[in-house]
């Protein structure tokens, strides 16, 4: 079973756009959706039966599986397989910028 995995935008991609990413999502197989969460948004522990890639342009978003928890900030992109229990949150005052990627 594929693992939790966390990839960061590296400078041999070129610069970080929003372009750049949901293209780079789309090309591994994903249905990419562009998202805006405010400060103090939380979605409570959840899963999902698909595959999924969520990937940050702006702000940070805390992603917490069991004990292990991911920052994802500008450029990072944590994959989880169909099932991973999650739970996010938007940390700090600024909104962020979420690409939500699906595989179905």
């Amino acid at each position: 079973m594929p693992e939790v995995r966390l990839e960061k935008w590296q400078p041999l991609d070129g610069p970080l756009t929003e372009r750049r990413l949901m293209r780079a999502m789309e090309f591994e197989g994903y249905s990419v959706l562009l998202y805006t969460y405010r400060p103090g948004t939380v979605f409570l522990e959840h899963q999902h039966a698909q595959e999924k890639c969520d990937a940050v342009l702006e702000g940070v978003l805390r992603v917490t599986i069991g004990e292990q928890v991911f920052d994802l900030t500008k450029g990072d992109r944590l994959y989880l397989p169909p099932g991973t229990r999650h739970e996010a949150r938007v940390v700090g005052e600024k909104t962020v910028v979420s690409l939500d990627g699906t595989k179905w």
